[in-house]
């Protein structure tokens, strides 16, 4: 039985816009590899890396064509969520600091934190594993290696 990946609007959105960027560089690699092969170099250096490249890119494409096929896309709850799940908007305060930090809980497919972007924590980081089912007003400590951090959770939003 396949494994099915949930995943964000936004998320499944961007995926499918890596994978038209990863069809984009396909061409341009097998573009490569063609020129290589035509080279009439003994020492043809070139073309081994050309054609290692190209079967990256094949493998990388066909991992996100397999996630995308595997995927199903949540659809936005109305209202806020009474509990933090997969593609809550989530407004956590470090008790510690009283730094607050805003990220939107997602499967480990679409996880990342790009500067200028809201962060996407993954569902199976620590973090994400101890948010799950927490409601506003409750404080969760989470172990992050050589530290441990105790959050509140300030806001939940779908």
């Amino acid at each position: 039985m396949p494994h099915t990946t949930q995943l964000t609007p936004e998320g499944h959105e961007r995926l499918q816009r890596l994978l038209q960027q990863e069809y984009a560089r396909l061409e341009e690699a097998r573009r490569v590899v063609q020129e290589q092969m035509s080279a009439n170099d003994n020492e043809n250096l070139g073309l081994s890396a050309a054609q290692q490249d190209l079967l990256a890119l094949q493998e990388r494409i066909a991992a996100l064509e397999d996630s995308l096929a595997q995927a199903t896309v949540l659809a936005p709850a109305p209202g806020a969520p009474n509990t933090a799940q997969l593609g809550s908007l989530v407004t956590l305060q470090d008790v510690a600091s009283g730094r607050e930090r805003r990220l939107q809980l997602v499967a480990p497919l679409e996880a990342s934190a790009v500067a200028g972007e809201r962060p996407r924590v993954s569902t199976e980081s620590p973090v994400g594993q101890a948010l799950l089912g927490r409601r506003v007003g409750e404080a969760f400590t989470v172990n992050l290696g050589p530290r441990s951090a105790t959050y509140r959770v300030l806001s939940l939003d779908s």
